[in-house]
């Protein structure tokens, strides 16, 4: 344990790095070498101290490569032990995740970890970053089966897993299979959130990290039983990194395991005997899935497996356990996500014999609300190039909800409330209606992607609402405020369908540009065109939704949201040179392949071989404009 002396003086460090008014870069280097210095032999006690362990973190996300390699060495021999511990599992993490892009670079045959003046000059040579990670999975070995489902061993065996695999670190799949929902952020001031190259694209990791992570799933399941694998796949810890094994198992080892008499893996392990044994419905590959599929947890598990199994394995296990039935299963409100998941993955002949069984009971596809098993068949439908069966849906959807398509978008973004909802007012219910909204959202986002039926439905129905729904559309949520920035992007054949929704949010500008979600929506209308086909917005309305926020510049200074809109809208050049607002905003009505085509014409013309005759038309060129601009203020005068 630390010393009350020793707490203190970390936590005034952590203070004064999280303050960060060093004068320069070098002066912070110097501040930190000495807080390595003081912390060398304390490393441990920091990273099990509950308020010490975050400075730990943060002193890893700032040192360099040979002061990661040292902490290393310091850890080294009591990992087992750290990554068990609620502060140091924590710890462990930050360390592998910072040292993963050191293996890569070292591959490639950069190393930075050379003695400065400070070290000893007898110190012996630090060792490569891809001996520390196998020394670290030594420690481990023989200990992974009931690690799998440790409150806080399982997270860093995750993290192991990610990096040998050399899967992107800053994914935000990979993140949120990696950190649980209470993991704390640590950041340095100086550095950005960005995700640097390594961390953002596959890295290249070196053999000995491929066949670690082999002998990683080999010895997890070893010892294990078809019951046992059952029993851990429904387990709320263990399913996450059985997920994340089984995903590698099939991407390191099926490749080199055509045959089906090979080395056994996690894959032939949990569905023995596939393809043939899917056939028959009482074999433990059928009754493993069937088990699955009804589980709240073990249903994610399910998704993975049918994400990623090969196609071999994949379309018996359509054929014989989902084909039948796929219209029952999109209904239920566990197995709907593995049936998803069926649908990305069908051929077209397949996707529109499912289509052809949900229709009959597409009403209570509504009913239930899922959403989010329509938007799929749109989806895929429309990826597929299935009209006729998007026609289809989308005479299914309006009939659903009483056949009048100007009920579309009330009914999918505003699900009325529950009694129980109103009266008690429950997190669980409120969370369930925001699931709600945000999946009947993306679904009307969708169908406006499509063109054709969906698109005029939605159309239709955006241009029929009340202005306070238009509003509350814009400013409820980010799914439904996307709703209207999608709108604005798509073309019309109703002239009149943009007009329309700009002039029931005019009168609202101020309040839209200090929404969060709403001022997403004023930004895009300055975008639009003000003359075109299919989309455009006249100037003139522009320029009273700009006078508008003009009359309230100074609220919209005070507010972050209301500082981008005015950005957004260079509220700065309106007021001091209107002439110069003016012209940009018509600027936006050619794209951008035209405006550099003006621009390269322009120049040709003006500096051709030479000639004066070029800078004269320039210059009646210029002269122009300046009547044109001139003329253009009296008329904004007037």
């Amino acid at each position: 344990m630390l010393s009350d002396q020793e707490q203190e003086y970390f936590r005034s460090v952590d203070e004064q790095l999280d303050i960060d008014d060093f004068p320069s870069q070098e002066d912070r280097q110097l501040y930190l070498a000495s807080v390595f210095t003081e912390a060398q032999g304390k490393e441990l006690k920091l990273a099990c101290s509950q308020s010490c362990s975050r400075l730990m973190e943060r002193l890893i996300l700032m040192s360099n490569t040979r002061q990661k390699k040292k902490l290393f060495l310091q850890f080294a021999g009591h990992f087992l032990n750290l990554i068990q511990h609620r502060f140091a599992s924590h710890c462990c993490e930050t360390l592998f995740l910072q040292s993963a892009p050191i293996v890569t670079r070292e591959l490639g045959g950069e190393r930075d970890d050379a003695p400065t003046d400070q070290d000893d000059p007898d110190e012996k040579p630090l060792p490569y970053m891809e001996e520390l990670f196998l020394l670290t999975l030594d420690e481990l070995e023989g200990q992974l089966g009931y690690l799998l489902t440790d409150k806080f061993a399982s997270h860093t065996l995750r993290v192991l897993l990610i990096i040998l695999s050399g899967r992107p670190l800053e994914e935000s799949q990979t993140k949120s299979l990696i950190h649980s929902k209470k993991k704390e952020k640590i950041s340095v001031p100086w550095t950005s959130d960005d995700p640097t190259e390594l961390n953002s694209q596959l890295r290249a990791v070196p053999m000995s990290f491929n066949l670690a992570a082999k002998k990683i799933i080999a010895d997890s399941v070893s010892g294990m039983n078809p019951t046992e694998l059952r029993v851990l796949a429904k387990h709320p810890t263990g399913n996450p990194v059985l997920q994340l094994l089984l995903e590698l198992d099939i991407s390191l080892n099926l490749k080199a395991n055509d045959d089906e008499s090979g080395d056994m893996t996690l894959l032939w392990k949990l569905l023995p005997g596939v393809p043939s044994s899917l056939k028959d419905a009482l074999t433990p590959a059928s009754d493993f899935v069937n088990q699955m599929l009804y589980d709240h947890i073990g249903s994610r598990f399910l998704e993975t497996l049918i994400t990623h199994c090969p196609g071999k394995i994949f379309k018996p296990l359509y054929k014989h356990v989902f084909a039948n039935r796929i219209q029952s299963l999109l209904r239920n409100d566990v197995a709907s996500y593995p049936a998803i998941r069926v649908l990305n993955r069908l051929s077209k002949e397949d996707l529109v014999s499912a289509v052809e069984k949900t229709l009959p009971e597409f009403s209570k596809l509504v009913t239930l609300s899922r959403f989010n098993a329509i938007k799929t068949l749109f989806e895929r439908c429309q990826a597929r190039q299935a009209n006729s069966e998007i026609q289809s849906l989308t005479k299914a959807l309006i009939e659903a909800f009483g056949s009048d398509p100007k009920s579309l978008v009330p009914k999918l973004c505003f699900p009325e409330s529950s009694e129980a909802e109103d009266e008690h007012g429950q997190e669980p219910l409120k969370k369930n209606r925001s699931a709600l909204v945000s999946h009947g959202a993306h679904l009307t986002t969708t169908m406006l992607a499509i063109p054709g039926p969906p698109s005029n439905a939605i159309q239709t129905s955006l241009a029929a609402l009340p202005e306070e729904l238009i509003l509350q559309l814009a400013t409820s949520s980010a799914p439904t405020s996307y709703v209207l920035v999608n709108a604005f992007s798509t073309p019309s054949r109703n002239k009149i369908f943009h007009k329309t929704l700009v002039a029931a949010l005019r009168p609202h500008a101020f309040q839209l540009a200090t929404s969060e979600h709403g001022n997403k929506v004023l930004n895009k209308i300055v975008s639009m065109p003000s003359k075109g086909d299919g989309i455009s917005i006249p100037f003139h309305i522009k320029e009273l939704i700009m006078e508008q926020l003009g009359q309230h510049e100074q609220e919209l200074r005070d507010s972050f949201d209301g500082r981008r809109v005015w950005r957004t809208w260079k509220g700065d050049l309106w007021r001091n040179r209107r002439r110069e607002w003016i012209s940009w905003v018509k600027e936006l009505d050619s794209t951008p392949e035209q405006a550099q085509a003006e621009h390269q014409s322009s120049r040709g013309s003006g500096f051709q071989n030479g000639s004066g005759s070029g800078a004269k038309a320039m210059v009646n060129s210029h002269m122009d404009d300046s009547i044109r601009k001139r003329k253009r203020g009296i008329e904004v005068a007037s």
